[in-house]
């Protein structure tokens, strides 16, 4: 393998002045070495893509946010509502259960793995108090954005401090769901309903789970929010993706990752 790096031309980074000085990063499918379905910067622990290329993938993404490998920190992610406060690295893949991180210690750097599902990267304005979310709609509903504030509150940063972007996910004309899934959501956040629309099977709902986010991350009170609008579904040169899978009939798949790193003061 060859020992080359990351260029911000296969990066998505917020625009300014979201996050702007941040060492972070929505990094796509490209930049990386694994080959097949998982081409190429796959960067998920828990897929059958080559250990050897995973690794690299993964110490490509820490150098490019400018931790050392072992600092890149990432968790199972369950979506579920359960935040983690990260104080010193563990090793790839045996993060424990949850799906969002937050720290206040200088060099770490915090991932989430998506390939439909936002990710949610959040920081004060200094970027000493970072997080980051794993949101697909059922975490969304449960509550993974107001405890990921909460925690970064923890950590003494005040909601109206935090900048929060939500990154590429399935957009909302490509995101189609069924009669239960809008019943699901509706049942948790009944001010739900203005973030669908029918579809065009009779039935059936268009959901807008980015603006989904935004709305319960501005709920939260956060001092900035932002969703870039990028659609994982129909950018396949850029973006793996669970639904277009599903709807090509299944098989492996890889997942890109999302990136923020703590800075010292």
């Amino acid at each position: 393998m060859t020992d080359s790096a990351i260029t911000d031309a296969q990066v998505v980074r917020a625009p300014a002045p979201a996050l702007e000085g941040m060492r972070h990063g929505f990094f796509t499918r490209l930049g990386g070495v694994s080959t097949g379905p998982y081409a190429t910067l796959n960067c998920s622990t828990r897929s059958a893509d080559d250990p050897r290329a995973l690794h690299e993938n993964r110490r490509r993404v820490a150098r490019y946010v400018g931790v050392a490998p072992d600092h890149l920190l990432g968790l199972t992610q369950v979506h579920g509502d359960r935040v983690l406060t990260a104080t010193a690295p563990w090793p790839a893949g045996a993060g424990p259960e949850g799906d969002a991180l937050v720290t206040a210690t200088p060099g770490l750097a915090l991932g989430v793995i998506t390939a439909d599902c936002a990710p949610i990267l959040f920081s004060n304005a200094q970027g000493t108090v970072v997080g980051a979310a794993h949101a697909g709609w059922r975490g969304a509903c449960g509550g993974i954005i107001e405890a990921t504030v909460a925690a970064m509150g923890a950590l003494g940063c005040a909601a109206g401090e935090i900048t929060a972007v939500v990154g590429p996910c399935i957009a909302p004309g490509s995101y189609e769901v069924g009669p239960d899934m809008r019943s699901a959501v509706l049942a948790c956040d009944e001010t739900a309903g203005a973030f669908f629309r029918p579809a065009g099977r009779a039935g059936h709902f268009m959901f807008d789970l980015p603006g989904f986010c935004v709305m319960r991350l501005e709920r939260c009170g956060v001092g900035s929010a932002v969703a870039l609008g990028l659609d994982t579904l129909r950018d396949e040169a850029q973006f793996f993706s669970h639904r277009r899978r599903t709807l090509a009939g299944g098989g492996p798949i890889g997942h890109q990752i999302s990136v923020i790193a703590c800075r010292a003061v």
